[in-house]
């Protein structure tokens, strides 16, 4: 019986850390794209996000000048969901929160054309 009573405080001790971890805040750092013709491109990334339960919302952009307002986005454990879109784009960002970095993968489709890009911000301080 105390096993069990040992692992259950356990697994509401890993489940409370996990639903504790807040992305508010502003994350910066670099993408890099790839476009259909396979040329690929480095750029900047912000994305400046706000958290309510399990909820993302806020903006992404590559800096403080061009912010796309998030029209989806939640956060599942250390999985991070966002999508935005910016006139007839629309942008997918599949990410994974690891501390104070986010990285993961980014799409983006419209104008008859797809890029993809890899994503890795950090969280500003």
């Amino acid at each position: 019986m105390r096993r069990i009573a040992t692992t259950f405080l356990l697994a509401a001790f890993w489940v409370a850390a996990a639903a504790g971890a807040d992305v508010s805040g502003k994350w910066s750092g670099s993408f890099k794209a790839t476009g259909p013709d396979g040329e690929s491109h480095d750029g900047t990334a912000l994305l400046v996000l706000k958290q309510t339960g399990s909820e993302v919302t806020g903006s992404v952009g590559p800096h403080d000048g061009e912010q796309h307002a998030i029209t989806k986005g939640k956060i599942e454990g250390d999985k991070i969901t966002l999508e935005s879109s910016d006139g007839g784009v629309v942008i997918k960002l599949d990410l994974v929160l690891t501390g104070d970095r986010i990285a993961g993968d980014v799409t983006a489709n419209g104008e008859g054309r797809t890029m993809k890009a890899k994503l890795d911000v950090t969280r500003a301080k």
